[in-house]
């Protein structure tokens, strides 16, 4: 571009970013029964999967699912509508995602930190998904982590757990609804 005179025009510099409303862009809010919880979603490490999160979220995919895997001193997973652990968006259209393994340092499956759930593909995570309630250092660079709960923790270690080895749960807990921060009203 130039002007008139044929020197090079100044370019017009568009707003400027605003790191709040990316922020609010990249937290999750889920409602459960025993309370809110706030996940930080984390693009850079997995931008394919906090993708599909935010879609399925948009969609309202995730409202009244179970946590229908639950193991104590392990982790809380949801994200089947169908509460059977073989169900997701897949089931609605949706391809199954690569694999986004973060490299050894990077980060960790640690407490709070949301990882997907997968079947023995390392490229088959739909929907499901999972939150440490401990560390689990053999997950580390197995299975992609999209999220960390940076609030409401203490609502997470309400959920009910399962029995027996594999942690399924009867009558399980759900997840009341889950919300982009962007999607919602400002607070007052």
């Amino acid at each position: 571009m130039s002007d008139e005179a044929g020197t090079p025009a100044e370019p017009i510099p568009g707003p400027a970013p605003d790191p709040q409303a990316e922020a609010r862009e990249n937290t999750l809010i889920l409602e459960l029964k025993h309370g809110k919880v706030t996940i930080e979603l984390l693009p850079e490490l997995a931008p394919q999967h906090v993708e599909r999160i935010k879609a399925l979220t948009r969609a309202g995919f995730y409202d009244n699912t179970p946590f229908h895997r639950v193991i104590e001193g392990f982790m809380a997973q949801g994200g089947d509508p169908t509460g059977t652990g073989r169900g997701g968006a897949r089931d609605q259209g949706y391809p199954d995602l690569p694999a986004e393994f973060s490299a050894p340092g990077k980060a960790r499956f640690v407490r709070g930190t949301c990882g997907m759930a997968r079947t023995m593909d390392p490229n088959s995570a739909s929907s499901q998904f999972f939150i440490m309630f401990a560390p689990a250092p053999s997950l580390d660079g197995q299975y992609t982590i999209w999220g960390r709960v940076v609030a409401g923790m203490e609502a997470v270690d309400r959920i009910k757990r399962g029995t027996g080895p594999n942690g399924m749960v009867q009558d399980p807990d759900r997840i009341v609804s889950a919300r982009l921060a962007a999607d919602l009203p400002p607070a007052a």
